[in-house]
């Protein structure tokens, strides 16, 4: 069990003041066997109406609704939690379907179909081209084939900070070579929905004592999970080659990319030149008490 201290704040400033609409938040993990969480709090400026709830999903949501007039937007987010490792079992599946390629059952295809459906287009069909490529063993159990194009993703891709909003299309991805974790995250969810296994975009944060070998330690991060029978939602970071790694700390799944904002929001009125400041940190409560 290893326990986190984890500070996630996020700045805007406007030339001008504006008014806020609701403001929808994805910053609390939900408890579960992985994850305990001990402690958390908000602090927000300028003082609003708060409302919790639960999505489709299961993410803990936090709407917002700021008061009056202001020009800085301000949110921090402050968690304790405690991380369970939840190494990938080596035991092999009983269920047959396991073999690649996947099949559901009805069951299970009936709740699984919204994250089978590919929510992209694939013009030139770059991104069928490049995943048809890594199906050349038939017969492969289909969690072999899932650690196997998550490495390839890691080993054959070149990792790129990029601070813009938004993630590229993954047939963009797979033409250019590069990407952030986002990106490398939303390539393999996409690819694998084409050929007919349900995954979804997942963001969270990642923690590593080897903070220098590790892209994306210490900050917000993004990976995809992949549903299999007999084992259920599978964390796959082909950002760093990881899987089911007790490193990786999820805050919210979602469809696509845009729907795990851990802001969304709206403004009233003309903010004129707006800025956005991001700073996470992620580290054990002793290392965090001491910067501190």
């Amino acid at each position: 069990m290893t326990r986190l201290t984890i500070r996630h704040e996020t700045r805007y400033t406007y030339e001008r003041p504006v008014r806020f609409g609701t403001h929808r938040l994805l910053v609390r993990p939900r408890d579960s066997h992985a994850i305990r969480l001990t402690d958390a709090s908000l602090t927000l400026s300028p003082t609003g109406e708060t409302r919790w709830a639960y999505d489709s999903l299961g993410n803990s949501v936090c709407f917002f609704t700021p008061q009056g007039e202001a020009n800085e937007l301000l949110i921090v987010s402050d968690l304790n939690i405690e991380r369970y490792p939840a190494q990938l079992a080596a035991a092999q599946p009983e269920d047959p379907h396991t073999q690649t390629p996947v099949v559901y059952d009805r069951n299970d295809r009936l709740l699984l179909a919204p994250f089978m459906e590919p929510a992209t287009e694939d013009p030139d069909n770059a991104l069928l081209s490049w995943v048809r490529t890594l199906t050349d063993q038939p017969g492969e159990r289909a969690l072999d084939f899932l650690l196997r194009i998550n490495n390839h993703i890691h080993r054959t891709f070149t990792y790129s900070t990029r601070y813009e909003l938004g993630t590229q299309t993954p047939d963009w991805t797979v033409q250019s070579g590069l990407g952030t974790c986002r990106d490398f995250a939303w390539l393999m969810v996409e690819a694998l929905r084409r050929l007919g296994y349900a995954a979804r975009f997942v963001t969270g944060y990642l923690f590593s004592a080897a903070h220098l070998e590790v892209r994306g330690a210490g900050a917000t991060h993004a990976w995809c999970e992949v549903f299999l029978p007999d084992l259920g939602w599978i964390e796959f970071d082909p950002t760093n080659g990881l899987a089911e790694s007790p490193d990786l700390i999820p805050i919210a799944v979602a469809r696509t990319p845009e729907e795990a904002a851990p802001i969304s929001g709206a403004l009233i009125g003309d903010p004129g030149y707006s800025q956005m400041e991001v700073h996470v940190d992620v580290r054990p409560p002793d290392d965090f008490a001491r910067v501190a």
